[in-house]
């Protein structure tokens, strides 16, 4: 809701030390556009800057007072557009410090650090937590929702590193939440997605010294898909912790399918080769790349940015290996694939699940998908200038996809890739910790200050 007069708009001008930005102002696009431009009708009111601390609390009381709705933006990659609203944006890109101190380990980034930022602190001290493959996914979005990386079956969830958070609550207070104060609210950020109880601030996370490491990419033809998924599926599920593989399928406009699966192993290329061994000889891959890296080459090696344009995303937790009927009913679907004009296109990928990320239990943090095999992620995508009726076609190509791999996955669902097409949310994302995230919701933000199309307790 935007109850605000131009004279309330330049009273927030004039209380802030940041950049109040309109339409037509320049950055305000950039600032104010959601990520997944299946949302690009959003448009705010105004995007403020923010410049300090004291900012965002200006920016919280206005909105209370004027009755502006308002939603914080730190990496700005919600999948469901969340990280924009018709009222006020509140851009944390400035508050972007990170802090690491290789003696203890202890590593602080402020609530609008990317990963880019991050990984540039760690470098020098040869260390690393769970982070994000993407250079700018948001440090907060990925950690309150979970956090899964190619380091989690070894290091755990981003959430898991986590020792502390600063919040910003809907009457401006700023809480220390960790397992000592305040840890009702320390246990919902971690895994109860953002957006729900305030705004972060800053972020507290226990790092651990990294090895040289070694990656690997292996590519077949579709028609070897049911093969190459039973063949990668067993070696991940006999893998050590240290070996955590992504493998999908995927096929564009006018392109064949193609199967993937890219891994990083936290060990040299010679053990790496020894674990695909029966991968390799099962079936002979069209592309075989195995090789020894720092860890600092391997993650720009594995780092992906995903296209401009439109998706959807559907996610589903997998407790045993995707059985050959599964992988052919899929390959049936993507033979019948809908347009689009998005070189990314559909497809759906497994990722191993395991390891550390099972040894914490359900109701320990607020993440509450513990006990899977896989991550299970299947998407489709289309451009802006594509026809509604392209879109739609689209949707119902990813329900139908998603139907036909039910009977194989659990309930669950990964609240970091937020699905807005998702009606029974609730239980997918939070299962039996709901409840008590809504408790914390009630104490915490009584009036549903933040709030938004899957809010907690909406």
């Amino acid at each position: 809701m935007n109850g605000a007069s131009e004279a309330d708009w330049r009273r927030l001008e004039k209380t802030v030390a940041g950049r109040v930005l309109r339409p037509g102002d320049a950055g305000f696009r950039a600032a104010g556009a959601a990520f997944n431009t299946r949302f690009a009708s959003i448009t705010p009111h105004a995007v403020v800057s923010v410049a300090n601390e004291a900012d965002v609390r200006h920016a919280i009381e206005w909105a209370r007072d004027t009755g502006v709705g308002l939603v914080a933006r730190g990496g700005g990659h919600s999948y469901a557009g969340h990280s924009v609203t018709t009222g006020l944006v509140v851009d944390l890109s400035a508050l972007n410090s990170v802090r690491a101190d290789g003696a203890t380990g202890l590593v602080t980034a402020a609530g609008g650090a990317r990963m880019a930022e991050v990984y540039a602190a760690l470098q020098p001290h040869e260390m690393a937590f769970a982070l994000g493959n993407g250079a700018s996914v948001g440090i907060a979005g990925l950690t309150l929702g979970g956090g899964s990386s190619s380091t989690s079956r070894t290091l755990g969830l981003t959430a898991d590193a986590l020792v502390r958070t600063t919040l910003m609550t809907a009457d401006g207070q700023v809480l220390t939440c960790d397992a000592q104060e305040n840890p009702d609210l320390y246990w919902a950020c971690r895994g109860g997605g953002g957006g729900n109880f305030g705004i972060n601030l800053s972020f507290t996370f226990r790092a651990t010294a990294v090895p040289d490491v070694s990656t690997c990419l292996l590519l077949w033809d579709g028609a070897d898909a049911v093969d190459a998924f039973a063949a990668v599926q067993e070696a991940a599920r006999h893998a050590p912790d240290a070996l955590s593989l992504r493998l999908g399928v995927c096929a564009a406009e006018g392109c064949d399918p193609v199967v993937s699966a890219v891994g990083l192993h936290l060990g040299p290329a010679s053990e790496l080769r020894e674990l695909l061994a029966p991968v390799l000889t099962a079936t002979r891959p069209l592309r075989e790349d195995i090789a020894d890296r720092t860890f600092w080459e391997a993650k720009d090696y594995l780092l992906h940015e995903t296209s401009a344009g439109a998706f959807a995303t559907r996610t589903n937790f997998a407790y045993a290996p995707l059985p050959a009927e599964a992988v052919a009913a899929v390959m049936a679907l993507l033979a019948r694939r809908p347009a689009g004009g998005n070189p990314d296109g559909c497809g759906l990928a497994l990722y191993t699940w395991g390891g550390a990320i099972n040894r914490v239990a359900p109701a320990d943090t607020a993440f509450v998908h513990r006990e899977a095999q896989f991550l299970v992620s299947m998407d489709t995508s289309w451009a802006e200038h594509d026809s509604p009726a392209t879109v739609t076609a689209n949707l119902r190509w990813l329900a139908e996809l998603g139907e036909t791999v039910s009977p194989y996955v659990g309930r669950g669902a990964y609240q970091n890739f937020i699905d807005p097409d998702l009606s029974d949310w609730r239980t997918a994302y939070y299962g039996a910790n709901y409840p008590r995230l809504v408790e914390i919701k009630k104490r915490v933000d009584p009036d549903g200050f933040f709030t938004f199309g899957q809010a907690i307790g909406s």
